[in-house]
């Protein structure tokens, strides 16, 4: 009996392993199949393309019968000129689609009818021909090619609730003509005859039916694509055939598939890191294949066999995650998660923008165009001198830095800091994008000269740009200046600290999650300039001592390298860069080990750089050399170079090889070879002469320059010859700006 009993619970201890294996395992499973979908941009993702596959299904179902696969490729391709136009011109991209659309059905319902040719020829041409009028224009404009992938392939991860409400509209009325043109579709479809017998013309419901496959591709574009549309329209409808004859069952199969195929496509996508619109249609296009070998297999061995293990297999899948026990689930939180803020599938670029006269300040959406106004009571508040409505002493009673998220304003010696609710964090290998709600952190009662009130004597007269940027005059204060007068001059940070640098020659760091949460607590003060940078703080320090220091502040490693007199800072993917008297220095990481490097100027200059501009992350530095020139600092070649041109008031660039950006004192932006010095476009932007606080932003799609008289942002194609993209308008002066967001 021993024995037995003891064999008894052998079995049970065996048995209970193998359901916390299988549990385990199934866990897992399930973990990996639902953690994307967790994700806000994923869900609305998903949702678009459920949207999608039944807006295909109830057109590409007619397309299949019809053998009107020819004309949905074609005409997927022909809104191709529609869509550039209405990009270039800054419209509504659904919009030109619709247009280009029904110019394409338009053409092919009227050549269709002649007799000379076959109804494909007409169909033919005009496809060649709108796909060549849109290359044509695609090819005119250098900046609409930057986003041509996007507008071939889709960006199924960028859909918006917007996106979803259109989708759902053009759902609905899918539906109703799908559901009142039913008898005129059959009855022209298999006998045109007896179609007009029965009172419905052929030729009308002909082009009911290409209006609805109109609407589909029009409709899908956004998702998957103008070149991939054909494939979620042709698919699934072709895939449903081998499971039914009926029009009904296959319309609903069709969008089954659909459904299916988006589902499973994104859940590749996430986990092999593949373009998600291109996925989608490749897994539609297999279930057509998967259906025709399943169908050939049912037919040579008959359908019960075949239908039984389907079934089975089906059945069996939800059991996979089933256990007899139920032992504690840990719930992980995802990758990239933030609490607070929703995590989108593209940088949410944003400006904050402030009138350095009122203190007033607003946060311009970059994306939706939408402008959000903050209380600005502590930035005026904070200001010990009123600003009047003359001179340059009164616009610089308030100054305005950002480091990509906050922006940090300072008057009369406070502290008043902004969230634009927007950021993103760079893993290197990939990168995620947030968004968050704008609000004024803090109450602007935090002290700028905060260690001695002592400041530089020189330093503190030269606002500095940031990545983020710094807004303020790029060149040395006027003469009259006083010196210090407790202004933030730039801000750098990491994912813990964020390093705020005065014009007195001290460094405020705050706890970045704190910030976050809306708390601005009192700062950790070094004496010297500090910039975040491989989870250290680089210090440069007045008498030209370079230090790594720890995160909190502690003494660190001295590097050999000196740096007289720094002023301007900036961080790039090669390391930190200083602005020194005899020319910069750049801080590395290399295996765990830091590094300093000179680069000298070329000789003794006139005019030295004191503060920087750049393209977030990009190695080429801009500067500029008093009013008559600007400084190229290429850190990749180790070089400066000076370029000469009369009364710069702002200068800036994209890097890699793009022009330099430079706007003179008569309004007249220029775009300059960096290498040659010719200029290569010119664009009277802004009625002269042009205020000391023009600034030139750069991120890596377009250029915001500030015109502070007409209270307007410009966007600028600069790859596009310095075209205008875009102009916001704003109910203040824009006379200080940061771009965050990058």
């Amino acid at each position: 009996m021993l024995d037995l009993d003891r064999c008894a619970i052998c079995v049970l201890h065996l048995t209970s392993i193998e359901t916390i294996i299988i549990f385990s395992i199934s866990f897992r499973a399930m973990d990996w199949l639902l953690t994307p979908f967790e994700v806000a941009f994923v869900q609305r993702a998903l949702w678009g393309g459920l949207l999608v596959s039944c807006v295909c299904a109830l057109a590409g179902t007619w397309v299949v019968v019809r053998g009107m696969a020819f004309l949905g490729d074609a005409m997927s391709h022909g809104m191709l000129p529609g869509v550039a136009v209405a990009a270039l011109l800054g419209g509504n991209l659904i919009l030109g689609a619709a247009i280009s659309c029904a110019a394409m059905a338009f053409g092919v319902s009227m050549l269709g009818r002649s007799k000379r040719f076959a109804p494909d020829t007409a169909i033919g041409l005009l496809f060649v021909g709108m796909l060549a009028a849109g290359v044509i224009i695609v090819s005119r404009s250098q900046s609409f090619a930057v986003d041509l992938t996007g507008f071939l392939f889709g960006d199924v991860l960028a859909v918006r609730s917007r996106d979803l409400l259109y989708l759902g509209v053009a759902l609905v009325i899918a539906l109703v003509v799908a559901v009142l043109g039913h008898r005129a579709f059959v009855a022209s479809t298999f006998d045109p005859r007896k179609a007009h017998t029965l009172g419905l013309p052929p030729k009308v419901a002909q082009v009911a039916l290409i209006g609805l496959v109109t609407l589909a591709i029009v409709a899908s574009f956004h998702v998957v694509g103008t070149l991939l549309v054909f494939g979620l329209l042709i698919a699934p409808p072709a895939a449903a055939m081998y499971w039914s004859d009926r029009i009904p069952v296959v319309m609903v199969v069709a969008a089954l598939i659909g459904g299916l195929s988006t589902a499973v496509g994104l859940l590749i996508s996430w986990h092999a890191e593949t373009a998600a619109g291109a996925t989608i249609a490749a897994v539609a296009v297999g279930s057509f294949f998967l259906s025709a070998i399943v169908a050939a297999v049912r037919d040579r061995f008959g359908a019960r066999r075949v239908g039984a293990a389907s079934v089975a297999a089906l059945a069996a899948l939800p059991l996979v995650g089933c256990g007899s026990g139920e032992p504690a689930v840990v719930e992980e939180t995802p990758h990239g998660f933030v609490a607070g803020a929703e995590e989108m599938a593209e940088a949410q670029s944003r400006l904050i923008v402030a009138d350095a006269r009122t203190g007033e300040m607003r946060v311009v959406d970059l994306l939706t165009e939408k402008v959000t106004s903050i209380d600005a009571g502590t930035v005026k508040a904070g200001s010990s001198q009123p600003a009047s409505a003359e001179g340059e002493s009164a616009l610089g009673a308030i100054r305005l830095v950002g480091d990509g998220r906050f922006g940090f304003a300072s008057s009369g010696g406070r502290l008043s800091i902004v969230d634009s609710g927007a950021w993103t964090v760079d893993h290197g290998d990939h990168r995620h994008y947030y968004s968050a709600p704008i609000r004024a952190v803090g109450s602007g009662d935090i002290s700028v000269a905060g260690l001695s009130g002592a400041g530089r004597s020189s330093a503190g007269q030269v606002p500095s740009t940031a990545p983020g940027g710094a807004a303020g005059p790029s060149a040395a204060a006027p003469s009259g200046a006083a010196g210090p007068s407790g202004a933030v001059v730039s801000a750098h940070s990491d994912p813990v600290v964020v390093a705020v640098v005065s014009d007195t020659g001290e460094t405020m760091v705050f706890d970045r999650s704190a910030l976050g949460e809306g708390v601005a607590a009192e700062p950790r003060r070094i004496d010297g300039i500090a910039v975040p940078y491989a989870e250290r703080l680089i210090v440069a320090h007045d008498a030209g001592r370079v230090e790594v220091r720890g995160r909190d502040g502690a003494a660190g490693e001295v590097q050999p390298a000196t740096c007289p007199d720094p002023q301007g800072q900036a961080v790039t993917r090669r390391g930190v860069v200083f602005g020194c008297a005899d020319g910069a220095i750049v801080v590395t990481q290399r295996d765990g080990l830091f590094a300093t490097e000179k680069i000298p100027y070329p000789a003794p200059p006139a005019d030295r750089a004191t503060a920087f501009t750049h393209r977030p992350g990009s190695t080429t530095l801009t500067a500029l050399a008093g009013r008559n020139g600007v400084w190229t600092l290429d850190i990749r070649k180790k070089t400066w170079t000076l370029t000469p041109i009369a009364d710069v008031v702002a200068v800036n660039t994209a890097g890699e090889g793009s022009s330099l950006l430079v706007l003179t004192r008569d309004g007249v932006l220029h775009g300059i070879d960096p290498v040659t010095g010719a200029e290569t476009a010119h664009l009277a932007l802004i009625p002269g002469p042009v205020d000391d606080h023009a600034a030139i932003h750069v991120d890596p799609d377009r250029a915001y320059v500030n015109n502070i008289r007409a209270r307007t942002i410009h966007e600028i194609a600069y790859n596009d010859h310095l075209r205008v993209a875009r102009t916001f308008p704003l109910d203040i002066a824009p006379s200080l700006m940061v771009e965050t967001g990058l």
